[in-house]
């Protein structure tokens, strides 16, 4: 059952805020969905899924980003769901890159985090079926995200082809694997055999994928994080072995904040709209 937060009108769409039991991460989860005009005309559209970064609810990408007013000229809906379970009964760590709001979009195998911490089945399959089901939108469905965010989408993307039709990324961590911020987050929540790490290193996927979607990667060139915890040059050199296409902008000068993000949201919506539009039913 849905439970409705909050709702506001924006650029005559609607942005609103639910609250849900998950069965995947067995708490209450919260999420946000931008309904753009057109959904609420009663046309379906299509939905980019959005992931965001270390710390993070579903409320930062909402109000900084400034995404809503892109989704409603291109008619896409925009889903932003929390980066993690959380509550008095899921476990938590106070550190930036594990327990709540550092969910790292893997399905956890180590206890204590093995009940609650399954985000890899939340986005992939859990909340769309959700979304589907109770709002105006089709199956055509593309995925996004910033750092952890970027990771998710990335990760996510390499191993559903079927299920998106294009994936971007800001910032990205496309090595977990070899991120302090990963192999942290990744020995708590799946173990010290680095073998199953690499099931959610988006480098060490795209290297036996059969195929890259329409892939596009910016990244600041005075991110603080850049490029110790943030490698993306990796993913675009085993993305050139490969022969696949993948977009990588360096933007000079700009940070890790939503500073950055919103500079750039516009053309990152628009890359998506392209491929949504292909798929979209009315």
């Amino acid at each position: 059952m849905l439970t409705l937060l909050n709702e506001y009108k924006h650029f005559n769409g609607a942005h609103r805020r639910y609250r849900h039991f998950s069965q995947s991460n067995q708490c209450d989860m919260i999420f946000a969905i931008y309904l753009p005009p057109r959904a609420l005309s009663g046309s379906r559209v299509p939905v980019l899924y959005w992931l965001s970064g270390l710390t993070c609810t579903d409320e930062n990408f909402a109000t900084k980003a400034g995404a809503q007013r892109y989704a409603a000229e291109h008619g896409i809906a925009i889903v932003m769901p929390d980066t993690s379970p959380r509550g008095d009964d899921v476990p938590n760590q106070n550190a930036i890159n594990i327990g709540h709001g550092a969910g790292f979009y893997v399905n956890a195998t180590q206890e204590p985090w093995a009940k609650n911490y399954h985000m890899y089945d939340y986005i992939v399959n859990e909340l769309p079926d959700l979304i589907e089901q109770n709002f105006p939108v089709n199956q055509t469905r593309s995925i996004a995200g910033h750092s952890m965010g970027g990771h998710g989408a990335l990760q996510i993307a390499i191993k559903n082809p079927e299920r998106y039709q294009s994936v971007s990324a800001f910032a990205p961590i496309v090595s977990p694997s070899d991120s302090a911020w990963g192999q942290a987050a990744f020995r708590e929540y799946l173990g010290k055999d680095t073998a199953a790490w690499k099931t959610y290193d988006s480098v060490t996927l795209l290297r036996e994928a059969e195929t890259l979607l329409p892939c596009k990667i910016d990244q600041g060139t005075a991110d603080e994080f850049y490029p110790r915890e943030l490698q993306p040059e990796k993913l675009a050199q085993v993305a050139a072995e490969r022969g696949f296409a993948l977009e990588l902008n360096m933007r000079e000068g700009y940070d890790h904040s939503y500073y950055f993000v919103s500079t750039f949201i516009g053309e990152h919506i628009a890359f998506h709209a392209k491929y949504l539009a292909v798929l979209q039913k009315v």
